[in-house]
């Protein structure tokens, strides 16, 4: 993402924030008990501006499962760490205020699919040492240490690889096996969907260095392969892994 936040985190956001923590900081134990909720503005963390520098830096896909989001739905301004609320575990009551003080923080907000944000991470912040979590504002997030792999900070292929079109723990990363299983990286109609990808990025490459066909069409698979490579391709870390691990390496 770029550097500098859109203008209206940056100056509406900042003010709600300080408001925010200033009315934590008057009641705290309100907020922690859940009978004072604050009032996280959607208008403003998903505001135009906002999404679109979003959909831009994502090249329109899910943060998580990587999936182009636009040409079937709206898709969801994420927060990384849950602005109103947490669970260590799925089964856990949710733990209250939440990350108030992150719900207009770029670096805390991405795009993601409805699936991945409403039916599979929802409000599910593990972290590896829980008594490191920061509960209010003048807590250091710095100290957390997620489970979930971050989608900026983190570089996700050194934790997550591909069996084919199925997604499993790099190197035994323990932060991979939990994003995958937590996010539902493996489910049915997402693995469907991978699988055609990767049985057309098989056909292009075998058409590309061992079927005996014109030069144009040769060409043709070796442009559509290194296109499918780059950032902006679905489910582009499937590709990278499918033809560099998989198949003879390309170059």
């Amino acid at each position: 993402k770029p550097n500098q936040a859109p203008n209206i985190l940056r100056n509406r956001g900042a003010n709600e924030t300080a408001a925010n923590c200033a009315e934590f900081d008057n009641d705290g134990q309100g907020y922690e008990n859940g009978t004072k909720t604050f009032d996280i503005k959607k208008d403003l963390y998903g505001a135009v501006s906002v999404k679109n520098g979003l959909i831009r830096a994502q090249h329109g896909k899910c943060c998580f499962c990587e999936s182009q989001i636009r040409h079937i739905s709206y898709g969801d301004v994420e927060h990384f760490r849950p602005k109103k609320g947490y669970q260590q575990d799925a089964d856990d009551v949710l733990s209250r205020p939440g990350y108030y003080w992150l719900a207009y923080d770029w670096s805390n907000l991405f795009l993601a699919c409805e699936i991945c944000n409403r039916r599979e991470k929802r409000n599910l912040f593990p972290l590896e040492t829980p008594a490191n979590r920061a509960v209010a504002h003048t807590d250091d997030v710095a100290r957390e240490d997620p489970l979930f792999l971050h989608p900026q900070d983190d570089d996700p292929e050194a934790h997550i690889s591909f069996r084919e079109h199925v997604a499993v723990p790099a190197n035994g990363s323990i932060r991979g096996e939990i994003s995958i299983e937590a996010l539902g990286l493996n489910r049915p109609d997402l693995r469907k969907r991978r699988s055609e990808v990767f049985e057309m990025i098989h056909m292009m490459y075998l058409v590309a260095f061992e079927f005996d066909v014109p030069p144009a069409r040769r060409d043709a698979a070796r442009n559509f392969i290194v296109r499918a490579r780059r950032d902006d391709s679905e489910y582009a870390a499937m590709t990278r892994v499918a033809i560099d691990r998989n198949f003879v390496p390309f170059s």
